[in-house]
């Protein structure tokens, strides 16, 4: 029995072993140092100069263009299909994998609670990771109370095994608000201090500044990695629309709005986090009812893998439609803006407007037969004008909404 044991025990340390080491395995898969090609005969000073180019991992170097690296310093044609060939010997990024292997890696992707369930559900479960969900509308729609409480809700623990993560925060609009973040964390009941730590905000001047800001991002999440899970871009077309502007400059504005979108693409899937971005609308002038469609044309449609549209509702009420996404069918669903970000609308409020019409029909019956319940009634004057008073369209509408 003791041997039979030991020999359970060793098997079960040596499976585990194995776990452990596959493990790891998949993770250097994933996330490959650009320092490994210290190993293989490349000079250090190369290393470092990929590294200030914002290219940290293996991966990122297979996904930049070869008319890219070539305006790296010190890097020509020779230097370039060297450290290609020792990158596709290092790395699986070129292997072909089954339907099946893919299915099983999206199972393990975290999805980020939005802090509405309706909104969830309507995402199928979340913000989705090594993806681009993109959120546009008009001016009060939501789309940064939206930003901000993903703020918080991506510091939560959720579904398969998401323990909560740090946020970038790129503001091109000025509208990033730390006392909005405090709100928002005192309904989860999160402490404040440790939100806030745990957010990296940076303000965007023009578009340049934008792209370079992404850089920073890269080291940020080459430096500590694993640890954040949510890059947000609070707008994503403010600063284009003014750097850019009239039909002369379209092309050039598209050119770098189409690399910039690649990019935020590319460090979605390189560093296994979710992007989220918000954009501003413009009317169609050459629609006859002026309807307003999403700006970026169709670089920022394409690009985005989903595509949300927020519209003003009644009071703080917000429509939300997905107009776009790879494996989720078009739909519409309702949520709230409250102190608190993002929230569902509860049935009260959903149904108050509905009870509203009944007992105001009720109060037209009540006035009708008014007289007669006050020939036939024993209530005293008084009491019977505050119950007249009361049910009276007028005051029982403020009343009602007021609750």
């Amino acid at each position: 029995m003791m041997e039979h044991s030991r020999e359970t025990s060793e098997e079960l340390a040596e499976s585990e072993t194995v776990t452990e080491c596959g493990e790891i395995e998949e993770e250097e898969s994933c996330f490959q140092d650009i320092e490994i090609l210290l190993e293989h005969g490349v000079s250090e000073k190369d290393v470092n100069t990929l590294k200030k180019n914002g290219i940290n991992t293996i991966k990122g170097f297979q996904m930049c263009m070869r008319k890219k690296l070539k305006e790296i310093e010190d890097f020509n044609e020779g230097k370039i299909d060297l450290v290609k060939e020792i990158c596709c010997k290092i790395s699986l990024a070129n292997a072909f994998v089954t339907a099946s292997e893919i299915s099983f890696q999206r199972k393990q992707l975290f999805k980020l609670s939005t802090g509405s369930k309706a909104l969830d559900k309507l995402l199928g479960g979340g913000i989705e990771a090594m993806s681009i969900t993109e959120v546009f509308g008009e001016f009060r729609c939501g789309k940064t109370q939206l930003s901000h409480t993903l703020c918080v809700t991506a510091q939560m623990p959720g579904p398969n095994g998401y323990i909560g993560g740090k946020v970038i925060f790129i503001d091109t609009e000025h509208t990033f608000r730390p006392d909005r973040l405090r709100s928002i964390s005192e309904r989860f009941n999160l402490d404040e201090s440790t939100v806030l730590d745990n957010i990296l905000y940076a303000r965007a001047y023009n578009s340049e500044h934008q792209s370079e800001l992404l850089n920073v991002v890269c080291c940020k999440l080459h430096e500590e990695a694993g640890v954040f899970k949510l890059l947000i871009v609070d707008s994503i077309m403010a600063l284009f629309r003014v750097d850019y502007s009239g039909r002369g400059e379209i092309f050039d504005r598209q050119h770098k709005l189409g690399q910039m979108m690649s990019r935020l693409q590319k460090i979605s899937e390189e560093y296994n986090i979710a992007v989220f971005i918000t954009n501003q609308i413009t009317s169609d002038f050459k629609s006859p009812d002026l309807a307003t469609r999403p700006v970026g044309g169709n670089i920022l449609a394409h690009a985005s893998t989903t595509r949300i549209s927020l519209k003003k509702g009644e009071g703080a009420i917000r429509i939300a439609r997905l107009l776009d996404s790879p494996d989720l069918e078009e739909a519409e669903t309702q949520f709230l803006i409250t102190a608190g970000g993002i929230d569902d609308i509860c049935k009260r409020q959903f149904n108050k407007h509905f009870l509203l019409d009944c007992l105001s029909s009720f109060s037209i019956v009540f006035e009708v037969y008014r007289d007669a319940l006050c020939r036939f009634s024993s209530f005293h004057n008084n009491s019977m004008e505050m119950y007249c008073k009361f049910f009276s369209l007028k005051y029982f509408r403020d009343w009602w909404l007021s609750v």
